[in-house]
């Protein structure tokens, strides 16, 4: 295999060469950390060497057009040891002295772990644990989806091995065979607070990773020999890798090497110089390793099918007034319409017969990706699909989501669009219990960056903003209901993302009734007992809750004294908050009922009453304010 690096390297001295990027590489993580006066130093040291012969011999990739679907990935699953990454980015080029020597600057695109920001990094990591499931998710389209032979590589650190996510990657890569997929464990032994739970004991993980259908390879992670074999026997396994090299945090520097004192920490000016002595000084290597695989090395009897980033328009299902449908049913109804886009990928974690993706993978199987139940892995799967240019959209129970909800956390970081819908929504499921009921959904994803939340309270409008959230940047949640309600909206009616619809309005309305879901067919019955009394109520539809029609809401406020929000949700960080966020100026008295008590197994209607949520307590609420006010004025 020739030398990569170039002049002053020359192939008669290869090794000598890869072992010369490997001191700049820790000299580099040095300077940065130094200058910055924040970082991991230590960390990045431990895995100059893999870094090296990675970046020279085995990373398939144009530095010049890091859009090329046919480059490697190389994902930093430790991203806390970006100074590295950031001296790989140096020694390819394609950022200079200056800015590496101005990492973690407010402004600067060097931050503290790896974003998209960058465009050689796909997603965001950090939040350890997460950057081999991402990797998983990335290798499993392209073998799904018949895609470039790319290869995926990730470098993470044995301390996160602790994580289960990481073992959920594990076992979706080894059932799914992924060849295209090698993990580099660096295992320095040292964590933020001491040893690592199996410190230098690889076998303890080799056990592990074979046991999940991986091909293990032990090497010594200083000798680039080792680490070259291991790399050339990944690129040639039927099985995906996991290569467990045993290294020295802070290698290359005496005085903090395998030492428990330095983690996180930057080397202090003194300290600095004498470590960049001890390992050559400051040096300007440039590299230039392999580039994608050409025309002629790829597989031509295999189509390969590139996504278009453009959706085009799809024709939402419909279904008469009237008729009882589920809005978990539309909603697979809809992924089967948006379906005949050939971009549309589906992922679900074992429940589609529940959530409604089954219509979606009878219908297109090939484009159906059963993750079982592992609901992190799903999410980070759904995030390599979308990296790819796919249009994924990713079901499962609503109160399963928070399994995920870090990885979603990470991927709302300029990450690529997921379409989410969670069925099985709060105490209306019934006998299911507690356990099953997703009562904190909202909240979880209304707090996410840049996110949609959709609640639809019909199966129009269910279809109509399945099919309108495939167009949607970041991530969108559509939260669906298990039972069957009737079509209240005409099949030809519009529900613009951000908008809401008001029912029965009046100039004599003493209150509105704000509900989504199956809380707005308990606000609507409750104005139509309100208006026997002698109460006229108007009743808003908010099925967007973000973003929220702050339009309708105050001009709904500013005409009725009484705003009452009502929802099968608890009151922390649900619809009541995030309408009284957008009232905070308007001279109105807002009630909030929400499921404040630990709900239990009963039928629907009796857990809604029982949560205080039904029409019989909007009624009661609206008629002791409305008489309270009265008497108050009297």
């Amino acid at each position: 295999m020739t030398s990569t690096v170039h002049s002053p390297i020359t192939p008669s001295t290869e090794p000598e060469s890869v072992l010369a990027l490997a001191r700049q590489l820790r000299v580099d993580s040095i300077r940065a950390t130094t200058a910055a006066g924040s970082g991991h130093p230590t960390s990045s040291m431990s895995a100059a060497e893999l870094a090296a012969v990675l970046l020279t011999r085995y990373l398939r990739y144009d530095w010049g057009d890091p859009a090329r679907r046919d480059n490697d990935y190389f994902i930093l699953s430790k991203g806390h040891a970006s100074p590295l990454l950031y001296a790989m980015y140096r020694a390819v080029g394609v950022i200079d002295e200056a800015e590496l020597l101005g990492t973690y600057r407010r402004g600067g695109r060097l931050e503290g772990h790896p974003t998209p920001k960058l465009p050689w990094v796909p997603m965001a990591t950090g939040s350890l644990g997460q950057g081999i499931a991402y990797a998983t998710g990335i290798a499993l389209a392209g073998t799904r989806m018949h895609d470039e032979p790319y290869h995926v590589w990730t470098l993470c650190g044995d301390g996160e091995l602790a994580e289960g996510s990481v073992w959920e990657a594990l076992d979706k890569a080894g059932l799914n065979k992924l060849t295209r997929l090698t993990v580099i464990v660096d295992v320095n032994r040292l964590g933020q607070t001491g040893q690592t739970e199996y410190g230098w004991d690889v076998a303890a993980y080799a056990a592990r990773a074979r046991a999940f259908g991986c091909k293990v390879v032990e090497v010594d992670g200083h000798d680039v020999r080792e680490i070259d074999a291991a790399y050339d026997a990944a690129l040639i396994s039927d099985r995906p890798t996991v290569i467990l090299a045993r290294t020295v945090k802070g290698y290359g520097c005496s005085a903090v090497a395998d030492s428990p004192e330095w983690h996180g920490k930057p080397l202090p000016a003194d300290l600095a110089e004498q470590a960049v002595a001890e390992l050559g000084g400051p040096s300007h290597l440039r590299v230039m390793g392999p580039g994608p695989l050409g025309a002629d090395e790829r597989d031509a009897t295999r189509r390969r099918h590139v996504p278009s980033p453009t959706p085009p328009f799809v024709q939402a299902p419909t279904f008469e007034q009237g008729e009882k449908v589920g809005t978990r049913v539309a909603y697979g109804k809809a992924l089967v319409a948006l379906g005949e886009d050939q971009d549309v990928v589906v992922l679900d974690g074992e429940v589609g017969n529940s959530t409604g993706t089954g219509q979606f993978e009878e219908a297109f199987p090939e484009r159906f990706v059963q993750s079982y139940i592992a609901e992190q892995q799903m999410i980070a799967s759904a995030a390599g699909f979308a990296v790819r240019g796919w249009r994924v959209h990713a079901a499962t129970f609503a109160a399963f989501l928070s399994r995920a909800h870090d990885f979603l956390r990470i991927a709302s970081i300029d990450g690529p669009p997921i379409h989410l819908a969670g069925s099985h929504c709060g105490v209306e499921i019934g006998p299911d219990g507690p356990s099953q009921m997703g009562l904190e959904d909202i909240a979880m994803m209304r707090a996410l960056h840049g996110s949609t939340v959709l609640y639809p309270a019909d199966a129009n409008s269910a279809a109509q903003l399945a099919v309108a959230a495939n167009r949607l940047p970041g991530i969108s949640y559509l939260r669906i209901t298990r039972g069957s309600y009737p079509v209240l909206y005409p099949s030809d009616e519009q529900f613009p993302i951000g908008g809401s619809k008001l029912w029965g309005e009046g100039a004599d309305d003493v209150a509105t009734l704000v509900g989504a879901g199956v809380t707005l067919h308990e606000c609507l019955q409750a104005a139509r007992e309100l208006a026997h009394e002698g109460l006229p109520v108007r009743v808003l539809d908010l099925y967007s809750v973000k973003p929220i029609d702050a339009r309708a809401l105050r001009r709904c406020a500013t005409r009725t004294p009484l705003v009452v929000t009502v929802e099968d949700h608890r009151p922390e960080g649900g619809i009541g908050e995030a309408v009284a966020a957008e009232l905070t100026d308007v001279p109105c008295l807002v009630r909030r009922l929400a499921v404040r008590d630990v709900p239990g197994s009963d039928t629907p209607e009796r857990n809604l009453d029982a949560a205080g949520i039904s029409a019989r307590h909007i009624v009661r609420t609206v008629r002791e304010t409305v008489t309270r006010a009265t008497a108050d004025s009297a």
